[in-house]
């Protein structure tokens, strides 16, 4: 028996069954390569979902962490730290908004905006007690928390962990019209993902966006973007909503913002909406803004800055994405993305046999909702590298499974 299925057999018996990932171990990992447990090299292509922008170990985000963690780690926030506040003031410089709350995941992330856009709700639009609606869309994936999946369209993450929080309304994505028409006097919100990355990196129309801006600044509702893998650079921006030149009233965000080794994530908005929502007492974390995150995550976004990371991922995304598209087989539906997060859907749901297949010859990537592989390496990627990846995605995909 080889190491890999050891280690497979091992986590069948001691873990819950609440993923299904290929069957691959890995070791060790190296800017966009990692090893599996028997030595076989691999390109990855999912970088952890996009928290994995900077590449696998980046020497930067590695030494900064080595560093804070000789001095401190953890103080919960019952005490100041040296480092949150630098780092806020980063971050805020960067984003230009007012004040940043920082938490652990992507989840909390969102759960965090929800909890702001109601409460604004309740002291500045005088929305009745317990009355507060948030505009979502069908297909959205924001986490995977009571809350959260009592908002999702996907049976998957729903099905007997009822009942469910209400307090939302599902709209097709990419629809302003449907927007427009699912506001009333109680709307607080509306929460969205510029791009639906676990929905098989789904790109709406061109200047949906912006639409959607349009209509909640009229009717005085609060735009959230929910930018936790479209951020940090995955799409060619900073940012995605910025293809749109929208500003949202709070960006949620996290993976890059660790830089593939700590967990960080937060919420940034202005003080008319942070005043509003937050005082002491009535929201927190004891990891939420600790020594340890805010190293990790300063390192992270000056490495994504200084070496152009955003410009990289546009680039090495449009000659992916071109690549791709050259591909013969008749049954591809569509190749889709923005940057470095690229959707290859099929026709057929076969997607998932075909990222086994590409595990078989050195690529790691995942196929999502059946039909579709998403592609989506770190933005340190360059194009000899997607070069060496599109020769083997092209000898699977066309030389059937």
């Amino acid at each position: 028996m080889s190491r890999t299925q050891q280690f497979i057999d091992q986590v069948e018996v001691v873990s819950a069954h609440n993923y299904h990932p290929l069957p691959v171990v890995i070791a060790k990992a190296d800017g966009i390569w990692v090893t599996d447990v028997d030595g076989k090299r691999y390109i990855d292509m999912l970088s952890a979902y996009s928290a994995v922008n900077q590449g696998h170990r980046h020497p930067k985000i590695i030494n900064a962490m080595i560093e804070q963690a000789e001095k401190l780690t953890l103080t919960s926030r019952a005490f100041h730290n040296d480092r949150m506040g630098p780092f806020l003031e980063k971050l805020t410089k960067l984003t230009g908004y007012d004040k940043g709350l920082m938490m652990n995941t992507g989840a909390e992330a969102v759960e965090t905006a929800i909890k702001a856009a109601r409460r604004w709700g309740y002291t500045r639009k005088n929305i009745p007690e317990n009355k507060a609606k948030i505009i979502v869309c069908s297909g959205n994936f924001h986490g995977r928390t009571t809350t959260i999946v009592s908002f999702s369209t996907d049976s998957t993450c729903r099905e007997g962990f009822g009942p469910f929080t209400p307090g939302f309304e599902v709209i097709p994505y990419d629809d302003p019209a449907a927007l427009e028409n699912a506001i009333d006097s109680n709307t607080v919100a509306f929460l969205v993902e510029p791009i639906q990355g676990e929905a098989g990196v789904k790109v709406p129309s061109d200047g949906y966006l912006k639409k959607c801006r349009d209509i909640t600044k009229k009717h005085g509702v609060l735009l959230i973007c929910d930018e936790i893998q479209t951020g940090f650079g995955r799409t060619g921006k900073l940012f995605c909503s910025e293809w749109d030149g929208v500003r949202p009233d709070i960006i949620c965000m996290g993976k890059a913002m660790g830089g593939g080794v700590y967990p960080v994530s937060g919420i940034v908005a202005d003080n008319e909406i942070m005043s509003a929502a937050f005082s002491p007492g009535n929201h927190g974390s004891t990891f939420g803004g600790n020594p340890m995150a805010c190293a990790v995550a300063s390192a992270s976004i000056d490495v994504i800055i200084d070496e152009h990371l955003p410009e990289r991922s546009h680039e090495m995304g449009e000659f992916f994405r071109g690549e791709l598209r050259k591909i013969q087989n008749s049954n591809i539906k569509e190749v889709r993305g923005r940057g470095l997060l690229t959707g290859l859907e099929f026709h057929t749901e076969c997607a998932h046999d075909y990222s086994v297949e590409l595990m078989k010859h050195g690529i790691l990537a995942k196929d999502t909702h059946g039909t579709t592989i998403r592609f989506a390496p770190p933005l340190i990627i360059g194009k000899d590298e997607i070069s060496e990846a599109i020769k083997i995605i092209r000898k699977v995909i066309e030389g059937g499974r």
